[in-house]
Parts: C-alpha cells; structure tokens; sequence
C-alpha cells in the first residue's frame, strides 16, 4: 500500500516492503512471519540527487581525461612524451597497414645541450629546450607530432609523408636552428641538431621505427 502526503507542489511517496517467510519446512502450513519496512521517497530531493551524482560523474570522467592527457605529455616543454608517441606510432603504423597511408619518423638530437647547462646552468638548457621545442613545433603541420624522448633527444612523427617530404622536412628544419642563436641573460650561443628520419614499414612496432630513426641520426652525425 502506498500513502501519499502533500509536499509543496510535489508528493512525497511512502512504499512498504516486507518478506514474508514460513518458519516450518516448504510447502507445508505454518506460521507466516512477514518482516515490514516503510520507505520514504522525496522527488524533489530523488531528483536533486540524481542531478548531484551526474555532475560528480562528469567531473570524475573529465579528471581521468585530464590524468591521461597529462600521462602523455613532456613535464618541461608542451609536447608529448615518449608514452603519448609510442601510442600515436602504434596508431600510424596500423592505418598503414590497413590503407598503406605513407608516414615518416624524425630522430633529432640536440648537440652541446650539455655544454650550455655546464657553462651557464641547467635554467639556460631548459629555456633552449623550450626555444627549441617552439622552432620545431612551428616548423611542421598541425597533424603532426612532436614529442621529447629524452633529456635532447626529440622525435617527430610526420602524418602523410613520403621519403622526399621527410627529407625536405629534416633539412627546412635543421637549417632553421643553424641560422638562429641562443640567448639567455645576455650570452649567446649557436644552436645546432642533428636529424635521421625513416618511413614507416609493413610489420614495424613502434620501437622499429624508433630504433631505425635513431640509427639514421648517428649516421647523419658521422657523416657531418
């Protein structure tokens, strides 16, 4: 039975459970117990709640969002980390193999980073590294990625991308940084990076790509 009361323009609502079990053996007469509770039901209250426990949800959902953005970023400069590029090879290198879509990896290593932090402090190879992270940034399309690996080491994932615009890409790029210098508090010094790229393979894992890239680089630097 339920009985109703008037609350405001809304009515407040009692039910009434219970159980009823037979204390002898089933199937057979006995005495009926039946246990009895009255439960009180307020919409208005029912339905604050329900609006609190959706905000809660959404702002929990919202956090966890923002934990695995910040899980795949750089802690110093605003580019991903090696988590948040592993992901993105492994997505790249699957498209690849689904629709042959073309895509080239970038290995750039800074030179003399470690010079700069022993001559004038490890702020002054940070403020580079930011510097730096800008120039690359800037230098490619938005569909690609840049992201720090290491203390200077960098990679650079190009979406849609042949041989010839990696390599167009690779030396647009290193022939930036040779022409600027790096200030801070009034000294500065020339910058300079050393680049190897490769293009994505049917088969390749993402540490392939990386290793291969990295490779090129040493090369490169052998080469210089």
């Amino acid at each position: 039975m339920a009985a109703m009361a008037q609350s405001g323009t809304m009515q407040r609502r009692q039910f009434r459970f219970g159980t009823i079990s037979d204390n002898e053996f089933p199937g057979k007469a006995g005495k009926n117990v039946m246990d009895q509770r009255v439960v009180s039901v307020d919409p208005e209250a029912m339905i604050a709640e329900i609006t609190r426990l959706r905000a809660e949800v959404a702002r929990l959902e919202s956090r966890v969002e923002e934990l695995d953005r910040l899980a795949n970023m750089d802690s110093l400069v605003p580019v991903a980390n090696r988590r948040g590029l592993i992901a993105q090879l492994d997505m790249m290198i699957a498209r690849h193999e689904r629709h042959g879509t073309p895509a080239a990896l970038l290995f750039v290593d800074v030179d003399g980073l470690k010079t700069l932090n022993d001559a004038f402090g490890h702020a002054a190879g940070d403020a580079a590294l930011i510097h730096l992270t800008e120039m690359m940034v800037t230098s490619v399309r938005q569909t690609d990625m840049v992201a720090r690996i290491g203390g200077d080491e960098f990679a650079i994932l190009l979406d849609h991308a042949d041989e010839a615009s990696a390599r167009e890409t690779a030396a647009r790029l290193a022939d930036r940084v040779a022409g600027c210098e790096f200030c801070f508090e009034g000294k500065c010094l020339p910058l300079s990076i050393a680049i190897g790229f490769t293009h994505i393979e049917t088969g390749d894992s993402p540490i392939s790509v990386l290793d291969r890239a990295d490779e090129a680089m040493y090369r490169e630097k052998d080469a210089a």
